[in-house]
């Protein structure tokens, strides 16, 4: 379940609302990165506690969108010449006639879809904002008591599938909110409208056929499949091709009903799907760790993995001055915020939460906020609190001038991958600056 990865300096984030949990106001807070192509996949939100934004990487508009907007008759007429078409390539690929009658019974075109595609505005959160959020204090007492009442659930969920319930309850959390923020749209009318918009059409008209499949095996009603305006359903946010991949029927009632008040099947769907990529039961996602002084930060590179015990031969160990377990297995050293901030020692299970948000921040978010419900510590390093993320147009002009420089980045597209990352350790380590790939308002003022 992914959508396209943001890289470690920055997260979209979006405001979805407030709702009640434990007494408190939470926000959900899904980090969702804007959709680029054909590579977004399931998962949602996250709830954020204060009247704040969202935490999933993840863009939403920044005005209110009316979601009454009429259609123009002109395109009502295009849209159901679409919907004649699309129905006789849906009827080629196995959906019935039935289904396809019930599940467009009312089905119009939604122009307020539309217009939150068109209008994703872009707000960049620095990864400590987004953590303050993630890890608050609210979310980590709501997750204590998800915990609590779904204990008997929770505990059979992760000794058939082998994932911790934190993990799970972690992702619920960020997604949905614990449930709060499952999305109210009409999945197969926000699909359609997308999928006849034609920007990404071929995506989501995919998903439209998969929809549809659900539909047909009788998991649930069309009416009663909601989810957000793009299409992601349920307490997980899966998308209607994952769903089909890996929800599960965990309460045995024969539907894989993830869109039920009852949690369970949703919640035992996000462990098969963490299982289905290799989580390791006992693994941490990461472990925060101390560098020594002088610690060559051309290391601190996902592609350079090593034992625990080597890197404490270098002098990387836990922040109590003790070596990381060699049991976890190798381990990369992850800087989300440069030399300045926290570094953690990241594990295998770091990728397989990757495959349901690419961004690292909300990789770091899921595995904070699931070892502070398990009782789990703070994280104890500062933060460059005086820092600001980059924007979008910060992003793109920062590749240009490295490319420009001498240190190509591989293309201009305002998101800071690996070949960016690269790009700026050439230019500090040209600079005689720290090479810790991080790439900050400091550098770009540099690059000016």
């Amino acid at each position: 379940m992914q959508w396209i990865s943001f890289g470690s300096v920055a997260v979209m984030a979006a405001i979805l609302g407030t709702s009640t949990l434990a007494g408190s106001v939470e926000r959900s807070v899904r980090p969702m990165i804007r959709p680029a192509g054909a590579t977004v996949m399931p998962v949602m939100a996250l709830a954020a506690v204060t009247a704040k934004a969202s935490l999933r990487p993840k863009v939403r508009p920044a005005a209110p969108i009316k979601a009454n907007t009429a259609p123009t008759p002109e395109k009502e007429n295009e849209f159901a010449a679409w919907g004649t078409g699309f129905k006789a390539r849906a009827l080629a690929q196995g959906i019935s006639a039935r289904t396809l009658s019930a599940a467009f019974d009312g089905v119009r075109y939604d122009p307020s879809v539309i217009k939150r595609d068109r209008n994703q505005s872009e707000f960049t959160k620095t990864i400590w904002d987004y953590l303050d959020s993630a890890a608050s204090d609210v979310r980590i007492a709501n997750g204590k008591s998800a915990l609590s009442t779904h204990a008997a659930k929770l505990t059979q969920i992760e000794a058939r599938y082998g994932v911790e319930k934190e993990v799970v309850l972690a992702i619920w959390g960020l997604e949905s909110a614990y449930g709060a923020f499952r999305g109210s749209n009409d999945v197969i009318q926000s699909l359609s409208t997308l999928a006849f918009d034609g920007r990404r059409g071929a995506f989501f008209e995919e998903q439209l056929i998969a929809a549809l499949k659900i539909l047909q095996s009788g998991d649930t009603a069309p009416r009663n499949m909601t989810g957000s305006w793009a299409g992601a359903m349920g307490h997980t946010q899966f998308i209607p091709t994952s769903y089909l991949q890996y929800a599960v029927d965990f309460t045995g009632d024969g539907r894989r009903d993830i869109w039920s008040d009852d949690p369970s099947d949703a919640l035992a769907s996000t462990a098969a799907y963490l299982a289905k990529f290799g989580w390791t039961k006992g693994q941490p996602w990461g472990v925060e760790v101390r560098l020594p002084s002088g610690f060559d930060y051309a290391l601190a590179d996902r592609k350079i993995e090593k034992m625990p015990n080597d890197w404490a031969r270098l002098g990387v160990v836990d922040v109590n001055g003790v070596a990381v377990p060699a049991r976890h297995g190798k381990a990369s050293v992850l800087l989300p915020a440069g030399n300045k901030g926290a570094a953690f020692m990241i594990f295998d299970n770091f990728a397989v939460i990757e495959r349901y948000n690419t961004a690292d921040a909300y990789v770091i978010g899921v595995g904070h906020l699931s070892d502070r419900i398990k009782g789990g510590p703070a994280i104890r390093s500062g933060w460059p609190r005086d820092d600001r993320a980059l924007t979008f147009d910060e992003r793109q002009e920062m590749q240009r001038r490295l490319t420009a420089g001498g240190f190509d980045t591989k293309g201009i597209d305002g998101r800071i991958g690996p070949k960016t990352i690269d790009a700026v350790r050439d230019f500090q380590r040209a600079k005689g600056r720290v090479p810790d790939g991080y790439a900050s308002l400091q550098l770009l003022n540099a690059l000016r």
